[in-house]
C-alpha cells in the first residue's frame, strides 16, 4: 500500500476535512499560490494531484513540462497550504479522486462544475465541488510565451 494512502486514512480518522485539487503546476506563479491558499481554506488538509511528466506532455504538448515532476512536486510540497502531493500518470485525476474520496473537490474558475472530472462521484457521497475564481491574469503558458519573445 502506498504511504500517502496511510496518511489520508489517518487524517480521516482524526476527523480532518480533506480538500483535493489537481494540475500540472509547471512554473509556479502568484495565481497558483492564491488558488492553493483559497483551496486550503475550504478544509483542514489540502492534497494536490500532480500530473506526471508524461501526462503533461499528452495534455500540453511535447515541449512541456518545463520543470520535471520531481522538481514540480518539491516546489508544491514547500508551499504552506499544501499538505500532500500525489503524482498521477493518467490524463485526468479520476482514479485518484476515487482513491482519496475528498470532502471537497476544487478546480479553477475556468472550469464549469459539469466539466470537472470526479464532480459527480464526490457529490454522490455528500462531498462538495467548488470552483475558485482567478484574481491574477497569469498562466504558465503566458509566462513561457513572454520568455520566448524576450529570448
Amino acid at each position: 500500500m502506498m504511504e500517502w494512502i496511510n496518511k489520508i486514512e489517518k487524517w480521516k480518522k482524526e476527523g480532518k476535512k480533506i480538500v483535493f485539487t489537481n494540475g500540472c503546476f509547471d512554473i509556479i506563479h502568484a495565481g497558483h499560490v492564491d488558488y492553493l491558499e483559497k483551496a486550503k481554506s475550504l478544509g483542514d488538509v489540502l492534497i494536490v494531484g500532480l500530473n506526471s511528466d508524461e501526462s503533461v506532455r499528452r495534455i500540453k504538448g511535447k515541449d512541456r513540462p518545463v520543470n520535471i515532476q520531481e522538481h514540480r512536486k518539491r516546489v508544491l510540497e514547500a508551499l504552506k497550504p499544501v499538505d500532500l502531493v500525489v503524482v498521477f500518470d493518467e490524463d485526468t485525476p479520476e482514479k485518484l479522486i476515487k482513491q482519496i474520496k475528498p470532502d471537497v473537490l476544487v478546480k479553477g474558475g475556468d472550469w464549469s462544475i459539469e466539466n470537472i472530472v470526479g464532480a459527480d462521484f464526490v457529490r454522490s457521497y455528500g462531498g462538495k465541488v467548488v470552483t475558485i475564481d482567478f484574481i491574477y491574469d497569469i498562466s504558465t503558458t503566458k509566462i513561457i510565451e513572454k520568455a520566448r519573445k524576450k529570448g
